[in-house]
């Protein structure tokens, strides 16, 4: 199993649209800034057969140091979550 970065996205996605690397870079950069201001703004982000973005609250609760061994509170804090479509789903299979 391989991993992309954001350059080979891009790459790909340059060669695979016939645009300059410098649009495609722009577009996913603004694609990823909307996205993360959206969820900002409390809202989701559905994209249709792809998935939905959305904010989740994480309950406050006791960790454990491991080092120590101290038992620890960790604040509740806010976590972004993707959930997968039907149509993403059934494309990795």
């Amino acid at each position: 199993m391989s991993k992309i970065t954001k350059s080979g996205l891009v790459d790909a996605l340059a060669e695979r649209l016939d645009m300059t690397k410098r649009e495609v870079e722009s577009v996913v950069d603004g694609y990823v800034a909307e996205i993360t201001s959206q969820l900002q703004s409390g809202n989701e982000v559905t994209l249709t057969g792809f998935g939905t973005f959305k904010v989740s609250d994480r309950a406050a609760r006791q960790g454990v140091n491991p080092k120590t061994g101290e038992k620890i509170q960790i604040a509740a804090t806010k976590v972004p979550k993707f959930k997968a479509g039907k149509a993403l789903k059934d494309a990795v299979k």
